[in-house]
């Protein structure tokens, strides 16, 4: 060991941080050595992200001591850490869509070193005279040093891939000279290929003397990139561990304190039934005289039959969340409602119903009560009504069921008997059928949101970002939920951005690109690396 890697680059001693009286860092201690990748791991509300927001000065702690190459530092802001060399990369990025890379770097630069109200910060940089010429160079050089690929710094940072907007705000860290680098979730938008050539460019900082913490819930990416990592569960740490003397299977069991089934089996070969989802020459493009744009979406044609999982992998951002508001929502998308933002034409058939053409749109419950199942893209915004009980929740979407209404009238005593069932099949926790459904963490959140599809025994099951936000326990009870479904004979039409989940579940992949579909794979016929390829627009 050297003598810097000896030095603590970062040190927590005894953390602790409470939001209205509820704890989410109770003694946290950690130390990180010099020159090092330390993973900080968790389950969903484990504590990790307010962790290192309290080193980064978003948050002060309630209780215990920051401690950076062995000085106490006490702060309140971000600038402060920003000049003590902490730089964070948030899981969503901190850029200005409309402003170029360069201007974007020089932003962040001049906010981090004013103690001004942010917005009045921010004007008064981009009207600042600069250097840019001299920025530019710098940068650069910059780049060669660390072996980040050049950027055309002129660019709208909202016209670069999402991995180029990362490498500048890795750039902006290293511009302002930070030394410790925190990444949040830094591979969750990123393709295989994007992800390798950042944990390159970040075992390269290291060698230079960086130290990097990484917060992430994949734990392969820990095993390969890591070189430490300090495990949280309900706040604490339960477990620190040198990544060469630790197994996915022991971190998994750290994080929700239970022995963890990390392996799907391969599902049986599907057996050919009939199409539950029919798409055919699907367009969307923004309505006239609209501001607000939309992702459009070109010549969109496939099927779903039962029995089958149809994955669509893809980057966020490519036309996957306007494919499934079209698909659940088709009448916000007529040229007849005034209030569209976007039109579509093309024709969708859910389970043998015209759901979608040129005369033809049905609403959201109509959709439902074909039999059709839908697990949210964003659970908190489409899918709970988050200050109601659970048992208000397990209806739902719902509410025109005959198992549950009659004549207009809500059967109580069946939604009741119903709910309680489901919750215990499902296992949902804590079992308080009148609970707010605000008081769940997001592993049961998202069970609750599985018992209430699945209790219907769709006959086509929509899933969109399935196991989001969940943690390793979770995640492998939805996964052996859908493959139940799909053995019952419901299709299943998967929408994930988490390429593991793709080849464990789907029988054929489809793969989307700016809008368009740009790869189509049967199971077994496409590895991680093809797929991130045709992610990344290679077969466009």
């Amino acid at each position: 060991m050297t003598a810097q890697a000896a030095v603590s680059a970062v040190e927590l001693r005894g953390i602790s941080k409470f939001f209205n009286g509820v704890p989410a860092n109770q003694e946290i201690d950690l130390q990180v050595r010099a020159g090092s990748i330390h993973a900080i791991i968790g389950e969903n509300g484990a504590g990790k992200s307010t962790a290192m927001k309290i080193l980064y000065g978003i948050h002060r702690p309630d209780a215990g001591e920051i401690l950076i190459r062995g000085d106490k530092k006490i702060w309140s802001t971000p600038a402060q850490a920003i000049s003590a060399g902490i730089g964070m990369v948030h899981q969503h990025f901190m850029l200005a869509g409309p402003y170029s890379a360069l201007e974007n770097i020089l932003l962040g630069v001049e906010i981090a070193n004013s103690s001004a109200p942010l917005l009045k910060r921010a004007f008064e940089s981009l009207a600042r005279p600069v250097d840019r010429k001299g920025a530019k160079a710098r940068l650069d050089r910059l780049a060669d040093q660390y072996g980040l690929r050049k950027i055309d710094w002129d660019l709208p940072i909202e016209t670069l891939p999402v991995g180029v907007q990362q490498r500048v705000e890795i750039l902006k860290l290293l511009y302002q000279e930070a030394s410790i680098l925190i990444l949040d979730e830094p591979t969750a938008v990123l393709t295989p290929q994007e992800t390798e050539e950042l944990f390159s460019n970040l075992k390269k900082l290291t060698k230079d003397g960086k130290t990097i913490l990484i917060i992430t819930h994949k734990l392969k990416e820990v095993m390969s990139l890591a070189d430490e990592v300090t495990v949280l569960r309900a706040g604490r740490v339960v477990g620190r561990r040198a990544v060469a003397d630790t197994k996915v299977e022991e971190l998994a069991s750290l994080m929700v304190g239970r022995k963890v089934n990390l392996k799907i089996e391969p599902p049986s070969k599907p057996v050919p039934r009939d199409p539950v989802l029919e798409i055919s020459d699907l367009h969307l493009s923004t309505a006239p005289g609209r501001a607000r744009r939309v992702h459009p979406l070109e010549k969109i044609s496939f099927s779903v039959r039962g029995g089958e999982v149809v994955g669509i992998a893809g980057v966020e951002g490519n036309g996957q969340s306007e494919l499934l508001q079209v698909l659940l929502h088709p009448r916000d998308f007529s040229k007849r409602n005034s209030a569209s933002v976007a039109h579509a034409t093309g024709s969708v058939r859910c389970l043998g119903r015209v759901t979608l053409n040129e005369r033809t749109r049905l609403r959201a419950e109509e959709i439902k009560l074909l039999g059709v199942g839908v697990i949210p893209e964003d659970r908190h915004r489409e899918g709970l009504l988050l200050e109601r009980s659970m048992e208000e929740n397990f209806l739902l979407g719902h509410q025109k069921r005959s198992a549950f209404s009659s004549k207009g009238f809500i059967l109580r005593k069946s939604l009741r008997e119903s709910a309680l069932r489901a919750i215990e099949v499902y296992d949902v926790r804590p079992r308080v059928i009148d609970l707010e459904v605000e008081a769940l963490s997001g592993g049961n959140q998202q069970k609750l949101i599985i018992a209430r599809e699945f209790e219907c025994e769709p006959k086509l099951l929509i899933a969109a970002q399935p196991t989001r936000g969940v943690d390793v326990g979770a995640i492998e009870f939805i996964h052996r939920r859908i493959l139940e479904a799909r053995e019952k004979g419901a299709g299943v039409l998967l929408v994930s951005s988490e390429l593991d989940e793709i080849l464990a579940l789907a029988d054929r992949i489809l793969v989307m690109y700016a809008g368009r579909i740009v790869a189509q794979f049967n199971r077994g016929e496409a590895s991680e690396q093809v797929l991130g390829l045709s992610m990344g627009g290679a077969h466009a």
